[in-house]
């Protein structure tokens, strides 16, 4: 049987001193994922080589140092869809999108 190739990981940050892997799934539980995500208003990036990368980790593990910067790459953008600065969200600050 073929595994579904379709796959989606959630990170968390801000209340972690680094971000950590929330969620991770493949196929039907990767979709319900990306559903929670877009329900709950969570920005998605689509990112193949960074997927890949973070799909070596387990959930609650932290970013390992050599992929920070591919992280705070989409962290910025998300902080600059958001209207955000960094800190922002430790304050409790949150702008509509």
């Amino acid at each position: 049987m073929l595994r579904d190739r379709f796959q989606a990981i959630a990170l968390e940050y801000g209340r972690n001193k680094t971000p950590r892997v929330s969620a991770k799934g493949h196929g039907d539980l990767a979709r319900l994922i990306l559903a929670e995500a877009e329900k709950q208003g969570v920005f998605v990036s689509q990112d193949p080589q960074l997927l890949s990368l973070l799909a070596r980790l387990e959930v609650g593990d932290e970013i390992p140092q050599d992929m920070y910067t591919a992280v705070a790459v989409i962290l910025s953008w998300v902080y600059w869809l958001k209207g955000m600065e960094p800190g922002d969200e430790k304050k409790g600050l949150t702008r509509a999108p």
